[in-house]
């Protein structure tokens, strides 16, 4: 997004938990769910972040709202950092920071009607004065989203699945957010409502201006709703870049494997099969070296001792990977600037 402000300014963000004995590794340990990533978010603009299940994608995102709290490093939000903020002095800025669930079945209360569930965040930030003032707002976000008004007074279990997604999406958009963070919102719905949803999240980004960050596995989702890619394997950023740099010549041997997974429509378009090997590293214990070499098809030996870090390869573009070399001097970033 040319010239937009920078909205979201994360730093060298770590969430670590530390687990006890019995939990099925027979000691104690550390779990590095996220690990040192950067990344920027500007308004109006929308960040998709992908990786294989595990690799962190849900806890940074849930860590940009302060919904888990953050071993260390920065998270910047309109220029005030949060990660120290009390509660209180959090809950301002909590109405302009919005999530969207994976799960629209376990996400929404069963207790409670559709007019509760989007409008009661109205009443506890004080944005209308009465309950015939959340209503009549409840509805119009009702309309927006393309359910019906009479919704009001249903509960979830009355609505389909994807209805139940517009259902947290308008709670989402209740409190007129500056940024939402949607957490894999597709992965419980069917193709085709799928496509609906992604519909609307665009349509609503451009008449209110939203910033995203879209976590998912669908590459062409991803594609379709990103401005830039982020693409995460345990807890850290492998490569970053403009949508159509990173979808048109990707560098990371990570990167490459997961577009070559994705299906086409045309068998002479597809790209070359990259078939990994294992599975994601335990994050408890991971792999000396740079964390993807132990199924990396493109390893160098110094990969096993050697942790790259993420450089700028060309302006706006970087990978962390020994075999992708910069365009001409660059050095090891401390925050992934914006891209313009």
């Amino acid at each position: 997004m040319t010239g937009s402000p920078v909205l979201l300014q994360v730093d060298r963000l770590h969430v670590h938990f530390r687990l006890q004995e019995g939990w099925g590794i027979g000691r104690r340990g550390v779990l590095r769910a996220v690990d040192g990533v950067s990344f920027t978010i500007s308004e109006g603009e929308t960040l998709g972040l992908v990786g294989e299940s595990g690799c962190g994608k849900s806890t940074l995102g849930r860590a940009v709202l302060r919904l888990v709290d953050v071993s260390a490093g920065k998270v910047r939000f309109a220029g005030t950092d949060i990660t120290k903020l009390s509660e209180r002095r959090l809950r301002p800025l909590r109405r302009h920071m919005q999530i969207i669930f994976q799960d629209p079945f376990g996400s929404l209360n069963p207790r409670r009607n559709v007019r509760d569930i989007v409008g009661e965040a109205m009443l506890v930030h004080k944005l209308v004065r009465s309950a015939d003032a959340m209503e009549e707002r409840v509805r119009e976000l009702l309309e927006r989203v393309g359910l019906p008004k009479d919704a009001l007074w249903r509960y979830p279990h009355e609505f389909s699945g994807g209805q139940r997604q517009r259902i947290a999406i308008a709670r989402a958009l209740a409190l007129s957010p500056r940024l939402v963070v949607a957490d894999e919102p597709l992965a419980a719905l069917d193709v085709s409502i799928q496509t609906q949803i992604v519909n609307l999240l665009r349509a609503l980004q451009r008449e209110m201006g939203l910033a995203f960050l879209f976590i998912g596995h669908d590459l062409r989702m991803i594609e379709y709703l990103s401005d830039r890619v982020a693409v995460m394997y345990l807890g850290k950023f492998v490569e970053t870049a403009p949508k159509r740099l990173l979808f048109d010549k990707p560098l990371h041997p990570y990167t490459k494997a997961l577009l070559a997974a994705v299906p086409v429509p045309d068998p002479e378009q597809a790209r070359k099969r990259i078939v990994l090997g294992g599975d994601v590293p335990n994050p408890i214990d991971p792999p000396s070296g740079c964390p993807f070499h132990p199924r990396c098809p493109e390893a160098l030996p110094a990969c096993r001792k050697e942790v790259p870090e993420l450089r700028e390869i060309e302006p706006g573009r970087f990978a962390a990977c020994l075999r992708v070399a910069p365009a001409g001097p660059a050095a090891a970033v401390e925050t992934a600037p914006h891209d313009s």
